[in-house]
C-alpha cells in the first residue's frame, strides 16, 4: 500500500520559484484545456505539478537532488581529509620494509607523544 501524503512537508522552494511555478502552471493548464488530446493531457499534468509546487512550496525532485548533492559533498570532504595520509598498500610495500626508510607522512596530528617520523626519535625524548 502506498504511504499517505505527509501534511507537514518542509518548504524547500523560494518565493520567486513559487511565483514562477504558479504562473507557469496556470499557463500550461490553460494551454492544455484549449489544446486537448494526448499533448493537452501531458501539459495539464505538468501544469498541475507546477501549481502544486508553487502552492505548497515543496518540490520532491529538488529535495532528492539536494540530498544527493549533500551526500556527494560529504564524501568529498572525507576524501580530502584523509588524502594526505599514505595508503595501506604504500605503508606495507617492500619500499618501506627497511627501518632506515622514513614514511612520507610525518606531520604530527596533536595526539602523538613523539613529533618525529616513524622510527626516528623526537627531540623531546
Amino acid at each position: 500500500m502506498n504511504t499517505p501524503i505527509k501534511k507537514n512537508l518542509t518548504q524547500n522552494v523560494g518565493e520567486f520559484e513559487r511565483v514562477a511555478s504558479v504562473v507557469s502552471g496556470l499557463l500550461l493548464v490553460g494551454k492544455a484545456v484549449r489544446r486537448g488530446g494526448l499533448g493537452g493531457i501531458l501539459q495539464f499534468a505538468i501544469g498541475s505539478m507546477a501549481l502544486a509546487r508553487g502552492f505548497t512550496g515543496h518540490c520532491e525532485a529538488k529535495r532528492i537532488f539536494n540530498e544527493a548533492l549533500e551526500e556527494k559533498q560529504a564524501k568529498a570532504a572525507i576524501d580530502q581529509r584523509y588524502s594526505h595520509m599514505p595508503m595501506d598498500s604504500e605503508v606495507h610495500s617492500p619500499d618501506f620494509e627497511s627501518s632506515a626508510v622514513i614514511l612520507p607522512d610525518a606531520t604530527p596530528m596533536g595526539h602523538e607523544k613523539q613529533a618525529g617520523a616513524r622510527g626516528t626519535p623526537s627531540a623531546n625524548s
